[in-house]
């Protein structure tokens, strides 16, 4: 098993725990009258996303090949149910919540792992036809497209941006052409921009992102008090607990904009360990992969690491301004259940294709484009 990658990722989660209760216990203790509210909840979900992190590794991956197509069909019966009125809960305009019991849970997130599962299963069987378009990168676009659609209409614009990144990065190592590639980002931008624009808060998270300051009352509020919890936090940071910006001044503070927390009470240091852990992640992750030795472990791993490194990419330039704000968490870190369940069963499957055991390996027939 790789203990690197394990490491980090618990080095993370336990950042987070220490961020999500400095972050959040005033706002806890003004609304729940708990200041422990959030805390509890993130050891929670912590301990239940370890223990399937735990059960991931020590399932042979090949296994998750077998179950990639019923997995999809149900992560769209689920993409659907949560659109239906009555089924899917609203909050904060979107409806992206589906509650089991005491449980709350967003497919949304669900559809990000879902969606590596399915084309890391296509890329082994079709990765010598993928250089065609019609019969190679079409189908597979269809399909990400479905789910991208559904998703959209919850609406989560910020999921189906890391859901297309993360399919590209793939399609590009399984072997697409990248005029291909190229001619599909370009028919996207014209989409994209019709969403925003045609959107009104979509529009003005777009001109906030443009001229945050014209606005810093309204519409750029979140973004400019995040420039002041980084500008506050100098090389070193102002110290553990002792932030102001979660005072009631930076909106989601102990979710999509805890880096700004971390840079303002641990400062430039404090932020870039966070970047560097990620890096580090990334480059164990593509090690893994390529020391696989199943076609499928190697594109599932090659996913699934993009999806780590994509999401806290794009977190991290949200927090700083450079792209526009999407509620997007940074992966260990950040307060929410299905986010920091569905990374860590990443994780377990990535330490599944370290580990390279293949308990149906003696199984595989002549015709799988697994054998040799």
């Amino acid at each position: 098993m790789d203990h690197t990658i394990l490491f980090i990722t618990l080095t993370l989660a336990l950042l987070g725990l220490v961020m999500v209760f400095s972050a959040s216990a005033i706002v806890a203790g003004n609304r729940f009258h708990d200041p422990e509210f959030f805390l509890k909840r993130q050891v929670a979900w912590l301990g239940f996303g370890f223990a399937l992190m735990h059960i991931a590794s020590r399932i042979d991956y090949a296994l998750w090949k077998k179950l990639s197509l019923p997995i999809l069909l149900c992560m769209t019966a689920l993409l659907v149910i949560v659109l239906i009125p009555g089924f899917g809960v609203v909050a904060k305009g979107a409806r992206r919540w589906l509650h089991v019991g005491p449980i709350s849970m967003q497919p949304a997130e669900m559809v990000k792992l879902v969606a590596v599962l399915y084309l890391a299963a296509y890329l082994t069987k079709k990765a010598e036809k993928l250089s065609l378009f019609r019969s190679g990168l079409l189908p597979p676009l269809i399909v990400i497209g479905l789910l991208g659609g559904l998703v959209l209409l919850e609406p989560d614009l910020g999921t189906v941006v890391v859901i297309g990144l993360v399919s590209v990065g793939l399609l590009f190592l399984g072997g697409a052409r990248v005029s291909h590639l190229i001619a599909l980002g370009l028919c996207a931008i014209p989409v994209v921009l019709m969403l925003i624009l045609g959107s009104s808060y979509r529009r003005q998270r777009f001109l906030a992102f443009l001229a945050p300051w014209k606005d810093a009352s309204d519409g750029g509020f979140q973004i400019t008090q995040s420039f002041l919890a980084f500008g506050s936090g100098g090389p070193l940071g102002v110290g553990l607990g002792e932030g102001k910006q979660k005072l009631f001044f930076l909106p989601e503070a102990h979710t999509d904009f805890v880096l700004a927390l971390i840079g303002e009470e641990l400062g430039l240091a404090g932020t870039a360990t966070v970047i560097l852990l990620f890096a580090v992640f990334v480059w164990r992750g593509f090690v893994i992969s390529s020391r696989a030795r199943m076609p499928f472990g190697k594109f599932l791993g090659m996913g699934l690491t993009l999806l780590i490194g994509i999401q806290a990419l794009v977190n991290a330039a949200v927090v700083t301004g450079l792209v526009p704000t999407k509620g997007l968490t940074l992966p260990f870190v950040s307060y929410g259940g299905s986010s920091l369940v569905i990374s860590f069963i990443c994780v377990g499957i990535l330490l599944s294709i370290s580990r390279d055991r293949h308990a149906g390996t003696s199984k595989v027939g002549r015709g799988d484009p697994d054998h040799g």
